[in-house]
């Protein structure tokens, strides 16, 4: 696919059901994504963003949950809709969290993200909640 300048807008959108190997399959159906739209210099940071959204979404609640990938001119959106309507816990600051096993995820997406946030959002039937998170780049 010939590179453009500015890639037209798109989403798309992939229910998962709540178990861990979902978290490699929106994985890789990122870096499909952003590949063939080419849009390969946000790979990186847009998979581990999405991991830790997938992975908070798995994780942390027992219902089905989805990511939701879409472009606008230069910003890229990348968001994990789980089952459970409570908000977030807010990141803490990556460095007083370096020790430890869990709990870095959305000191992360802080992070790397240009603008992170989240909203309640119902779902097929489902109360739940929205985080996403945004990546400003060219293509």
């Amino acid at each position: 696919m010939p590179k453009t300048e500015h890639p037209a807008p798109w989403e798309y959108s992939l229910n998962i059901p709540n178990d861990p190997r979902s978290v490699t399959v929106c994985r890789r159906t990122l870096r499909l994504i952003l590949t063939m739209h080419g849009l390969i210099g946000l790979v990186d940071t847009a998979e581990l963003l999405a991991t830790e959204l997938v992975g908070n979404a798995v994780r942390h609640t027992e219902g089905p949950a989805a990511l939701r990938v879409s472009w606008s001119p230069d910003t890229l959106r990348i968001g994990a809709w789980d089952a459970n309507p409570e908000p977030p816990e807010l990141p803490r600051e990556l460095s007083a969290i370096t020790d430890l096993e869990e709990g870095r995820g959305l000191a992360l997406v802080k992070a790397c993200a240009d603008l992170w946030g989240w909203q309640p959002l119902s779902r097929n039937g489902h109360r739940g909640k929205y985080v996403w998170c945004e990546l400003g780049g060219t293509a």
